[in-house]
């Protein structure tokens, strides 16, 4: 299973993330732009875009390897490559108690 870590950083119009993914001895890192009308349609009521980011990309590891992720790009460009990706990321993560 791969470790996904995201580190938010606000700019004017939404925020920056910096996420780095370890997987198989290996580490990827990528930097992702969401703006905030992109923030509150994906993941309403977030304060920040931390939680969506890290669910985003395993959403994108359950379909490619790490080395297949763009390593700098807008979120929502997830939905181009994978129409799924907002109705699924909208979803309440399910949680195993």
């Amino acid at each position: 299973m791969a470790d996904i870590d995201v580190t938010s950083q606000r700019v004017s119009n939404g925020w920056l993330c910096r996420v780095t993914i370890a997987e198989g001895g290996s580490e990827s890192t990528h930097t992702v732009a969401i703006r905030d009308e992109d923030l509150d349609r994906l993941a309403a009521g977030a304060t920040d875009p931390t939680d969506l980011v890290r669910r985003s990309f395993a959403f994108l590891l359950e379909r490619e390897p790490k080395e297949a992720i763009l390593r700098s790009f807008d979120l929502p460009i997830i939905g181009r490559f994978f129409p799924e990706y907002e109705a699924t990321i909208r979803q309440p993560a399910s949680r195993e108690d």
